[in-house]
């Protein structure tokens, strides 16, 4: 019920995109157990499931977006020689992002006995990172290369010295308020 109260979901009666959900393993942490032949092994735990919808087929038909993202090795490089650095997270990042209205029938899915659909931009769609990117692009159009850098939902703010790094970590919350988007 959360994801109705909070417009993130609809009831939606019918559509020919219709998704599959499925439940997989959330695996979180490693842990050491003992195997057949009596060695240590490490193995990711299994600490609860989440559910995912099966987007293949709207996926398909889907005009892909090339929006260029971000490459780690070049944003690591940028952030060489700053000596103060924060790392931040975005809250559920895509769902912060709406769709647009006419689009929101293509993310019907069905679970028990109701179909819904998404106001806001699920993961599983194939062009969502390249969206959420542009959209990252334009809140911190001023910052990028500079003193911010965006991969995926994930935030690097950094500076030389201390005073500009809070300067910089000020401004980005400014921007992060102004555009309404949340943080972890």
């Amino acid at each position: 019920m959360k994801l109705l109260d909070t417009g993130i979901i609809y009831p939606i009666a019918d559509s020919p995109w219709v998704s599959s959900i499925y439940c997989v393993p959330k695996k979180s942490g490693i842990t050491i157990v003992t195997n057949e032949n009596d060695e240590l092994v490490p193995t990711r735990t299994i600490t609860g499931w989440q559910v995912c919808i099966d987007y293949r087929k709207l996926n398909e038909e889907t005009a892909k977006d090339h929006f260029p993202l971000p490459f780690m090795d070049q944003m690591l490089e940028r952030l060489t020689g700053n000596k103060y650095f924060c790392f931040l997270d975005g809250f559920s990042g895509y769902l912060q992002i709406p769709i647009d209205p006419n689009d929101q029938e293509k993310t019907t899915f069905t679970c028990l006995f109701r179909t819904y659909a998404y106001r806001r931009m699920p993961f599983g769609l194939c062009n969502a990172p390249a969206a959420f990117q542009r959209c990252m692009l334009a809140i911190f159009h001023d910052m990028i290369e500079d003193s911010v850098e965006v991969f995926m939902d994930d935030f690097s703010v950094f500076g030389n010295f201390f005073d500009t790094w809070l300067n910089n970590l000020d401004k980005m919350l400014q921007h992060c308020k102004d555009a309404h988007l949340v943080l972890n």
